[in-house]
């Protein structure tokens, strides 16, 4: 999804540019120039979009990682208990 976001304001970016570039300051005028300010707008909101994303997706991705290693330690936590008591109800000692 951010990758999609990023491509769509790298896209309008590309389109606004060419806008700007090709078509000549006295036909920037009334609706031509309303739509070059309104791409403008979109591709900044969509560039901050992407950003905020990119950084959402980074501290879930930090998150997720976080959350394998609790639930490995966990496991092993586990695992030792059962052990333990495995141990405790046969009557071996170390």
């Amino acid at each position: 999804m951010a990758a999609d976001v990023q491509r769509a304001s790298d896209n309008l970016a590309v389109v606004n540019t060419v806008l700007e570039q090709e078509l000549p300051e006295e036909v920037q005028v009334g609706e031509v120039a309303q739509a070059i300010e309104h791409t403008s707008q979109l591709e900044e909101k969509l560039a901050k979009s992407a950003e905020k994303l990119a950084e959402v997706n980074a501290a879930l991705s930090e998150e997720i990682e976080k959350r394998l290693e609790v639930t490995a330690e966990r496991d092993e936590s586990q695992a030792l208990a059962e052990k333990l008591k495995a141990k405790i109800r046969s009557g071996q000692t170390d």
